[in-house]
């Protein structure tokens, strides 16, 4: 039995050289700095709401588990060695890393390995893509909880800080990473 074609960017890419694969991981990492960039800070709460997130399920969606998971470690390292990728709000750097929001920042490389992972398994689809930034969801917003409940000392507070204010914001976010990714599957294939 064939195995689904569900992202043009990871299956059926062995004829793309290694600079290639390279330059598609490195401009998402870049295209999630610029998500980054997009920032509301919010009074009763250190952690900002950004478009970043949108951008690494976007990332996972499109560019599957592997290139996925390479472009969000990627990102992490150009932050903690000073490259101002991280939203303006915070410290930036290693700081930010061990900052309010690092919890949810360490996770950004699974959270886009899973949704990629979860979309690679079957034909696209926009309910498919839709579940896997949910699921992906559940991934980011466990790190991000667990690490501020371990700053603030009470899981309470972490939720108050970290979850409450961000639901619906992050449920557009998914809904628009899986649209983004199912239209942009759609568009190359129909191109094929």
């Amino acid at each position: 039995m064939a195995k689904p074609a569900t992202l043009v960017l990871s299956r059926g890419d062995h004829a793309l050289s290694w600079v290639e694969q390279g330059l598609i991981v490195i401009s998402a990492s870049l295209f999630v700095a610029l998500c980054a960039r997009v920032t509301l800070p919010l009074p009763f709460t250190p952690v900002p709401l950004t478009l970043q997130n949108f951008g690494v399920l976007l990332v996972g969606l499109t560019l599957g588990s592997r290139r996925g998971f390479a472009a969000l470690a990627l990102y992490l390292i150009e932050g903690a060695g000073g490259i101002p990728v991280f939203n303006p709000a915070g410290p930036g750097g290693i700081a930010q890393l061990l900052g309010a929001t690092g919890g949810f920042l360490l996770v950004y490389p699974f959270v886009a390995a899973l949704a990629g992972w979860v979309v690679e398994r079957a034909k696209p689809s926009f309910a498919r893509a839709c579940a896997a930034g949910l699921l992906a969801e559940v991934v980011l917003f466990a790190g991000g909880l667990s690490w501020l409940a371990v700053l603030t000392h009470s899981f309470t507070q972490a939720l108050r800080f970290g979850l409450y204010w961000f639901v619906f914001a992050e449920f557009i976010k998914v809904m628009l990473a899986a649209a983004a990714s199912t239209g942009w599957q759609y568009s190359r294939k129909e191109q094929a």
